[in-house]
């Protein structure tokens, strides 16, 4: 019998410093997915990487041996020792990980409850998998659930009626350093999904004018022009810097993007004008050095955990509604697992009342003289009729109620009935 399991860490168990450190790029994924694949106790696999959580979903027949060899190649990785996160890992292994998922993509695990940018992460996760063949049958059917009950909980729920995303966040941390962001010029890096949601929020506060550099001038250009703004490549930031007022970085970049020697170089032509930085990446984009600058600012995405929403309370009323949706979608999903241990059972019996058939129909064809194609058919269609109509009954009892609680000793009574394990 196989288990699924979650192996991870996330924003309640590790901060950024070692978050960065395990976290995987889009490109990094798909290598790693092919390095854990590997592993021989390792059937199916799906890796999510976000800049709040690195997880690896996956089935095992061994699950601590699973467990174990998976520590260990994510250490080799990374290039670290596996003693420096173990104690930040949590493992979710049956029922517990099928929760898991499901809480993961209805965004009641988020640093944010309701923030939808995590289904979007999962389902980019998920066609990875596929598309690197690493996902089989147990986790297909598994994530296709979990879009299924994510989409479940936001439609039945009021869990995101009042949903702040991470941008939205970084603005209102923005707003309590400056008071007001009228006017004051803004710097945008990267132009994801982030990027989009920051620069609306960015809008309703009356921002000054919106600058986005991206790796992609292309993906820039139609970023800025969407929002009024100007586009810039990643070499001209430095120069930028003496201009704006407000840099958020939301980028996918390995290394940093900006440097303090940059906003040292900057703060000198800015005559120490106030410059605030939100670093809402994974690896951080913002060099935490910054911080030791005179009127330099930087936050990333842990410290967005101290901004308070005034809507936290609904919003955890809607979770507990969404918690009993989950503990439902659950059990059914538990019930399919439990009925694939039935099906070799029901595939064996039907094959064996088969196989007598048509022993006997042998036997009893080459006895009969003047036997037309017709009548032969007509016997096959009878005999076959018959073997469906005597397992109606054994497979729906050994699929339904008939079985609940006691499954693996009907199935064992079954199979010595019939005789399907002959020694």
């Amino acid at each position: 019998m196989f288990d699924i399991v979650v192996l991870g860490l996330n924003h309640k168990t590790a901060d950024i410093s070692l978050r960065e450190c395990l976290a995987f790029s889009s490109i990094q994924a798909e290598d790693a997915l092919e390095q854990f694949r590997c592993i021989d106790t390792i059937e199916e696999l799906v890796l999510l990487s976000t800049c709040n959580r690195v997880e690896l979903l996956f089935t095992s027949q061994s699950s601590q041996l699973a467990i174990h060899a998976a520590k260990e190649r994510l250490a080799v990785l990374k290039n670290i020792s596996v003693a420096d996160f173990d104690r930040s890992l949590y493992q979710h292994i049956g029922d517990d990980a099928i929760r898991h998922m499901f809480r993961v993509a209805a965004s009641l695990d988020s640093m944010v409850v309701g923030e939808p940018q995590i289904l979007g992460q999962i389902k980019d996760a998920y066609l990875t998998a596929t598309q690197k063949k690493t996902s089989g049958v147990i986790l297909n059917r598994l994530m296709h659930k979990t879009f299924s009950i994510a989409k479940r909980v936001r439609t039945e729920t009021g869990i995101g009626d009042h949903a702040v995303s991470i941008s939205y966040a970084a603005i209102e941390l923005a707003k309590k350093i400056f008071g007001s962001l009228e006017g004051k010029p803004v710097l945008l890096i990267g132009a994801g999904e982030m990027a989009e949601l920051a620069v609306e929020h960015l809008i309703r506060n009356r921002c000054g004018e919106i600058r986005v550099a991206n790796r992609t001038l292309k993906r820039g250009v139609e970023l800025a022009e969407r929002f009024n703004g100007k586009a810039l490549t990643l070499p001209e930031i430095p120069d930028y810097l003496i201009q704006t007022d407000i840099v958020i970085s939301s980028t996918g970049a390995p290394d940093l993007v900006i440097t303090r020697d940059q906003v040292k170089s900057a703060m000198k032509l800015r005559r120490n004008r106030p410059i605030f930085f939100i670093d809402i990446a994974v690896p951080r984009d913002i060099d935490p050095a910054i911080n030791n600058l005179s009127n330099a600012y930087v936050y990333d995405i842990d410290d967005l955990k101290g901004v308070v929403d005034d809507n936290i309370q609904d919003r955890q009323k809607e979770a507990l509604k969404a918690d009993r949706i989950i503990d439902e979608a659950v059990i059914q999903f538990r019930n399919w697992i439990e009925s694939l241990d039935v099906v070799p059972t029901i595939v064996a019996l039907h094959h064996q009342l088969e196989n007598i058939a048509e022993t006997e129909m042998r036997k009893t064809m080459s006895s009969l003289q003047n036997l037309t194609e017709e009548d032969a058919r007509a016997l096959q269609r009878m005999t076959q009729a018959m073997i469906n109509k005597i397992l109606h009954a054994p497979t729906t009892y050994l699929k339904r109620n008939g079985c609940m609680g006691n499954r693996s000793l009907h199935l064992d009574v079954t199979r010595k009935l019939f005789n399907l394990d002959p020694e």
